[in-house]
């Protein structure tokens, strides 16, 4: 790794981690005030001697992936990792398929390094966008294939060049990640083209993929996406920043096709046909509390590709529901459950379930409509605090990564019983306490992976992760 790049490694003991050193929770209890349990979970954080992260009794990690290294296309990991998925390959490989949410004028963190001084090896045509000088945006995707068995990588490469922001995304049914842009840069501020799309990598890919975007997606703050098995529906969150973002479906002409095209449209409640707010801001009127449900409307959206950025103020305008910062999202029990991560009176955040109809996109849903429950809404930050990404682990318990920046917070990787009672899994205690990001699961549950958002640092978490109590 160039030592330009290498500041955030110190330390011996740091070292021979990130040369593939399974590191254990250690014996020593940290102090237990930046966070507070429901249930028991796996029991107290012990201090992690590395000062990498805290975890259970029991538990422990290896560094699969960090920012810098030179990856076996001759490229380095670019910096801020985020959304990841997890696939399988057969036998005991998955394919960890990781975004950077890299701005276009991030490049000393991008794929080609310190000066760019490895573009020549991307190759331009699969770029989406090219920046003034013509060389290829920073942001896009990697991919790490890992043998979970053996409990080691086996390779990684770059998968996706030339987008922007890329922040979360989804897995799909067929094996290939949805990688999300959390921008709406337009052409001629720096970038060649429109950005604030999705566009899809598929696991096996062995190199880089032709960057396409999935227009008919639309083109908003996409943040994370999410497929019903059984209907093919996809559900997208919008990251607005100014907390107006609605919750998107997409109902596509081919189940296994994206790019075969649509219809896209946005949430609304049954009651408020004119429009309505979900968010329960403090000093606004409460809509409604935990553990209540409300019937679901969907309202076609015209113009998706959105050249005016006007597309969530559209869809309210004709009766979608504003929520507060739509990140996280992922199926599983039957629904969709997405984070909020601004929302709630204390806006600490808000986990929303989508409950599809019996005919969801069908005529018959009308009839018959899906259910928008408030499922969790913390009052208390040292119970939950802007829960971001989200996975459901193999045995149906919520995992979600905490995504606060402060100097006395420490973001936490926490989790949920079905019932919505949270217990925490580990803490990131790397210097800068950046955001949790992309938590995923190996198909046979025995590996939790998360990144560690700044510089970009990707572990692998094993444990006895049978033997929570409630």
């Amino acid at each position: 790794m160039p030592t330009s790049r290498r500041g955030f490694i110190a330390g011996a003991a740091v070292s021979a981690a990130f040369a593939g050193y399974a590191l254990r929770a250690g014996a020593q209890a940290a102090a237990e005030d930046t966070y507070r349990n429901e249930v028991f979970g796996y029991g107290p954080l012990k201090k992690d001697p590395n000062g990498i992260f805290d975890l259970p009794e029991g538990f422990s990690y290896q560094v699969v992936s960090q920012a810098g290294e030179t990856m076996d296309d001759g490229l380095y990991v670019p910096h801020k990792a985020d959304g990841m998925a997890c696939l399988p390959l057969g036998g005991s490989r998955v394919a960890l398929v990781r975004n950077h949410e890299l701005k276009a004028t991030d490049i000393n963190f991008g794929p080609a390094g310190l000066g760019r001084r490895q573009i020549d090896r991307i190759d331009r045509s699969k770029a989406f966008d090219l920046d003034a000088d013509g060389l290829p945006l920073p942001g896009g995707v990697t991919t790490i294939v890992y043998d979970v068995a053996r409990r080691r990588r086996v390779s990684q490469h770059l998968s996706l060049v030339g987008t922007a922001v890329n922040c979360a995304g989804g897995a799909t049914p067929w094996g290939s990640w949805l990688s999300c842009e959390e921008n709406v840069q337009l052409a001629g501020t720096g970038v060649g083209k429109n950005h604030g799309w999705v566009f899809e990598v598929p696991a096996r890919a062995r190199g880089l993929v032709e960057a396409k975007p999935l227009t008919d997606l639309g083109r908003f703050q996409h943040e994370a996406a999410a497929i019903d098995p059984r209907t093919g529906v996809v559900y997208l969150t919008e990251d607005s920043f100014d907390h107006l973002g609605l919750f998107y479906r997409f109902l596509p002409n081919d189940r296994r096709r994206l790019e075969a095209g649509g219809r896209l449209q946005a949430l609304g409640l049954r009651e408020s046909p004119q429009g309505c707010d979900v968010r329960n801001f403090k000093g606004q009127p409460v809509t409604w509390r935990p553990g209540e449900a409300k019937e679901a409307v969907w309202i076609d959206l015209e113009g998706p590709d959105n050249p005016h950025g006007d597309l969530r103020l559209r869809g309210q305008k004709a009766g979608a529901a504003f929520v507060g910062r739509g990140e996280g999202v992922f199926f599983g029990h039957d629904a969709v459950y997405f984070t909020c991560t601004s929302s709630g009176p204390t806006q600490n955040g808000q986990i929303l379930r989508y409950v599809p109809s019996p005919h969801e996109g069908q005529p018959g849903e009308t009839d018959e409509p899906g259910r928008l429950h408030l499922f969790v809404e913390p009052s208390d930050d040292k119970v939950l605090d802007f829960a971001d990404n989200l996975a459901i682990a193999p045995w149906g318990h919520i995992f979600a990564c905490e995504d606060r920046y402060s100097d006395t917070d420490r973001n936490h990787l926490k989790a949920l019983t079905p019932e919505g009672k949270v217990y925490t899994v580990g803490r990131n205690v790397f210097e800068g306490n950046a955001e949790l990001a992309g938590v995923c699961f190996s198909p046979d549950g025995s590996t939790c992976f998360v990144n560690i958002y700044w510089p970009g640092i990707t572990l692998a978490i094993t444990g006895p992760w049978g033997s929570f109590r409630a």
